[in-house]
């Protein structure tokens, strides 16, 4: 057989594969479809149907990872299974979901790989306006950056966690890739200032020492603010990712600036809704502890005693009195597996305060 004829017989194969999996991708959405008529008729009176469920979504992540057996890798599949998703829940709802803006920002693309694009992704100007938007049922969900790898804690979300009465409903861990970006008037011999967010100039501080040592270096609220800027000046660029290099037509200066290979930020999904146990979870809380000696340690103790592993811990101050401090911390498990239930009663017993912010599942890919 002919190469010509080869190629016939395989796009021949490929074109029946396609209509069989427009086949199934329909019949997964009639599905969905049913599952939408089945809440709705179970409803008690004055009871909200629940439509989008995380520990559920988390679980067909996971699954079908463990069941790919390649070509394609297990990241690609799990992209492609959250998109079909995504689109088959947008015929039960369409959820609405506040992140911290600009359009073009990672906080939004970290949006668009935990919910998919058949969401309604709502930008706000500042975090706390994320969680107010949430607060007020304007959206289903918040997405807000809560740390990085290089930089370490986004204090803004930890301050709003101590005001607004939200919960954690997931996490999405979305490795970072800066770019220094420049618009088509831009002359490149000439660049005097490079605009950034300020976590992003410091993750880059080592490689703009090298490249641009003399070049001032401009804070601004976002990543996409700085390639708005640069589209319409001659002798600036910009740091941004690939999202806001699309948006705002830029060019590739130079790319993956980072100075560590593996930058990565955190990002929260904040709601109202608990979520059930998925096996594979992880818990927040904040504890305010009494200024004595030894508040710590006895903190920390029954972590240790029942084998839990702690996976973050960072201090904030209080606006309750001076010199006074709560602790978040991140821990493996759910709140309701008996071990961590355990531990969070006998420390409910000498903190001041005890709230558990939320049990999610971990972070997917």
């Amino acid at each position: 057989m002919s190469a010509t004829d080869q190629l016939k017989a395989l796009r021949v194969r490929i074109d029946t594969l396609d209509e069989r999996i427009l086949e199934l991708i329909s019949e997964r959405a009639r599905c969905a479809q049913e599952v939408a008529h089945v809440k709705m008729a179970n409803l008690a009176e004055g009871e909200e149907p629940v439509f989008y469920r995380p520990e559920r979504e988390a679980w067909v992540l996971k699954h079908i990872m463990e069941l790919n057996k390649g070509p394609l890798s297990g990241e690609e599949v799990a992209r492609l299974f959250r998109e079909i998703m995504s689109s088959c829940l947008a015929l039960e709802q369409t959820l609405k979901v506040a992140y911290l803006g600009p359009e073009g920002t990672f906080t939004q693309a970290a949006a668009l790989k935990h919910f998919g694009h058949s969401v309604k992704s709502l930008p706000m100007a500042a975090i706390d306006e994320v969680f107010r938007e949430v607060v007020a049922n304007a959206v289903n969900f918040g997405v807000v950056p809560v740390e990085n790898s290089t930089e370490g804690a986004v204090n803004h979300t930890l301050d709003s966690f101590l005001e607004h009465d939200l919960l954690i409903c997931g996490e999405v861990e979305l490795r970072i890739h800066h770019h220094l970006l420049v618009g088509e008037n831009t002359r490149t011999d000439r660049i005097t200032r490079i605009y950034s967010h300020a976590q992003s100039l410091a993750q880059c501080r080592k490689w703009l020492d090298a490249h641009y040592p003399n070049v001032e270096r401009v804070a601004v609220p976002s990543n996409a603010d700085a390639a708005k800027r640069v589209k319409t000046e001659w002798n600036s660029a910009a740091i941004a990712g690939d999202m806001a290099a699309k948006l705002y037509g830029l060019t590739y200066l130079a790319e993956k600036i980072e100075d560590r290979p593996d930058n990565s930020t955190r990002f929260l999904i904040i709601g109202t809704q608990a979520v059930p146990p998925t096996g594979d979870d992880k818990t927040s809380i904040i504890v305010s502890t009494r200024n004595k000696p030894g508040a710590l340690y006895e903190l920390l103790k029954p972590f240790h005693e029942n084998g839990i592993d702690l996976t973050r811990i960072e201090t904030r101050p209080t606006r309750s009195g001076k010199w006074t401090y709560a602790f978040f911390i991140d821990l493996v498990g759910h709140h309701q597996d008996p071990l961590v239930k355990g531990a969070l009663e006998k420390i409910s017993q000498e903190a001041v305060a005890l709230k558990v912010l939320g049990s999610y599942p971990k972070a997917v890919l």
